[in-house]
């Protein structure tokens, strides 16, 4: 019988415990990747062009919160007030109105670093910049234009987010839409930038496209957002965030009837992954350059078993071979003891010796 840490971890899992905590026998073999671990940014990152000045932004987010020297991340992300509208996401809790709870959130939770706005950032950075590493977003979807559009535009300068003393930068391309091209030259040019600046960068590798909605919504797709991650890592993201893989099959769903579609070999899907959800995130981070830019999950929409699912999503992230989880709305829309509590509930996982890679 399991007792303490993985026992309160099986509980969470319920009656996926057998099938996430006992699978084995994934078709990429955990020798194939580059896996965290405290020597992480020496093993793999020493040796790349990043400068030293780069090499010690990472190590000081690798190296902070209860997750510090494991070689895991657990980050609060907050910018659903541009994304999703202030009220939208503060309604259940008004007090994240105000930026400074956000990073109080990160600091009290034990998180390796929080991601938010050069506003809620900018507003608190005198303050908390030299406390916890800071993450800038420098760009974002604004869903105020009538009608809605889909696009990520340019909110701040990556000279701002060196400027307040941010350890990283962090974007969003929406690969797959009608402005991706623009996108990834907006955002590849300011990942060098930052680089020569110092610091770190991660890259929220999102598909958005409503053709990918067929008979599944394909935006969670093993094959396609792998390929959104190998675009990622191709214009020097040193983190890729993705969504969590819910399917696979995504071009050959799109490459049906007379359409063609992007370039796939059918091996994807049988000799690459199967449909165990750690055989579908490990194709993921396979096209991280096999874990040398770790892959971090996202926490999803807050609901009625945000414990559950913040943990069932860890542990098919570190089953996998992934760095760790970047979750905001299932923590920040709760109070403040409760989010503290899920996002300690996400980093056990990590700390679990007992909780292995596949």
């Amino acid at each position: 019988m399991a007792t303490g840490a993985r026992a309160t971890i099986e509980s969470h899992l319920g009656a996926k415990a057998e099938s996430l905590l006992g699978f084995h026998s994934p078709k990429i073999a955990k020798e194939r990747l580059h896996l965290p671990g405290p020597d992480f940014i020496d093993r793999v990152w020493a040796g790349s062009d990043r400068n030293i000045r780069v090499l010690t932004s990472l190590q000081r987010l690798f190296d902070h919160g209860r997750l510090g020297k494991s070689g895991y991340l657990s980050i609060l992300p907050v910018d659903q007030g541009i994304e999703h509208a202030a009220g939208a996401s503060f309604a259940k809790n008004p007090d994240y109105f105000d930026g400074e709870n956000i990073v109080k959130l990160a600091v009290e939770g034990g998180c390796n670093a929080v991601a938010s706005t050069y506003g809620v950032l900018g507003s608190v950075a005198r303050k908390y910049a030299h406390k916890i590493p800071f993450i800038m977003k420098f760009n974002h979807n604004e869903l105020l234009s009538y009608p809605n559009k889909f696009d990520q535009v340019l909110f701040a300068t990556v000279k701002a987010a060196h400027d307040m003393g941010a350890a990283a930068v962090g974007a969003t391309i929406y690969f797959g839409s009608d402005q991706t091209d623009r996108q990834i030259v907006e955002v590849s040019q300011a990942f060098a930038h930052a680089h020569e600046l110092g610091m770190g960068t991660i890259l929220w590798c999102y598909l958005r496209n409503n053709a990918f909605k067929k008979d599944k919504d394909y935006h969670v797709s093993a094959d396609l957002t792998g390929q959104a991650n190998h675009l990622g890592v191709t214009i020097e993201a040193d983190i890729i965030k993705q969504k969590l893989a819910e399917n696979n099959g995504g071009y050959q769903a799109l490459n049906i009837g007379d359409s063609s579609y992007g370039k796939f070999d059918k091996r994807i899907y049988s000799d690459l992954a199967s449909d165990h959800p750690i055989d579908l995130c490990r194709y993921q981070l396979a096209n991280c350059f096999m874990g040398r830019a770790g892959l971090i999950n996202s926490g999803g929409a807050s609901g009625a078993n945000d414990f559950e699912e913040a943990v069932v999503t860890a542990v098919i992230n570190k089953r996998a071979g992934g760095t760790g989880l970047i979750s905001g709305r299932k923590a920040f829309q709760r109070p403040l003891a409760e989010g503290i509590q899920l996002l300690n509930a996400i980093q056990d996982v990590y700390l679990s010796p007992e909780v292995t890679v596949a």
